[in-house]
């Protein structure tokens, strides 16, 4: 039994197509899904509630909550209130997961020591150049490469869940939730998921500059979590070797880089993921 939560602001474009994988799962037999619509001035809510048809002839059930504005933390925490089951799995409205993921998953957290899972990440091809570009060196680095990033999708048992109450009203939900396990208590599975990158040099800059945000405020905010943190980091010899075997995709990655260092953060709003 598991409760697949997906928050979604002004997701018309992603939210049917992220639907449609999520129903195609193999498993489990029993499923609920929460979108869990935050604020939208558009037809996310009409498109979600399409599929109920579809998900009763699954055998799950399927719960839209219209929402007002209340960021993605308090679209997090709706959905949590609406959620049937104790495992859970908290899903972007722009991911594509496999078939198997959600049964894996749901195998995967069926313990009841606390326990944190996700799927293997994989960047679609982007449409512009930049950020396939961005995307060829982005893939190689360790937080995609090692551990289970759980970007985009993460999921934990009841256990799992009982180790923070509320979301809190930070940046970064993803880091917060696997920073709240061991590496040893993250399982990654072997079906996967896409998860898009935003198009183009400047929106690249933006989300950059907000996940290191993101991270800096668990570091103020919950320093004990960061003893959980996987401790990878590329070798001056391996940075060498990616320039030489990609510059140009070294370059823009490089460049995103520098210019979120150098330049100021204009405002502490939310923006976009991807």
């Amino acid at each position: 039994m598991l409760s697949i939560l997906i928050p979604a602001n002004n997701e018309a474009a992603h939210i049917g197509p992220c639907l449609e994988a999520v129903l195609a799962s193999d498993g489990p037999a029993v499923a609920q899904i929460v979108v869990a619509a935050n604020g939208c001035e558009d037809d996310t809510v009409q498109i979600a509630e399409g599929f109920r048809t579809q998900a009763k002839d699954k055998g799950w059930s399927l719960t839209v909550l219209d929402l007002p504005a209340l960021g993605k933390m308090g679209a997090l925490n709706a959905a949590d209130d609406a959620a049937n089951f104790g495992t859970r799995a908290y899903l972007d409205a722009d991911v594509r997961v496999d078939p198997a993921l959600m049964g894996q998953i749901a195998e995967a957290l069926n313990t009841d020591a606390p326990r944190y899972a996700s799927g293997k990440l994989r960047l679609p091809r982007a449409k512009t150049w930049a950020t396939r570009a961005y995307a060829r060196t982005y893939s190689k680095v360790p937080f995609i490469t090692h551990g289970v990033p759980g970007a985009g999708l993460f999921a934990v048992n009841a256990a799992g869940r009982a180790r923070w109450d509320e979301f809190p009203g930070i940046i970064s939900d993803d880091t917060f939730v696997r920073l709240n396990f061991t590496p040893e208590e993250r399982i990654g599975t072997e079906a996967g998921y896409d998860w898009p990158l935003v198009e183009g040099f400047a929106a690249l800059v933006k989300v950059r500059r907000r996940q290191n945000a993101g991270v800096d405020e668990i570091k103020a905010r919950f320093p004990d979590l960061l003893q959980n943190d996987d401790k990878f980091t590329l070798s001056l010899g391996t940075k060498l070797t990616m320039m030489v075997r990609d510059t140009l995709g070294f370059a823009v990655y490089a460049a995103v880089s520098i210019v979120v260092k150098f330049s100021p953060q204009k405002s502490s709003a939310w923006e976009r993921g991807r």
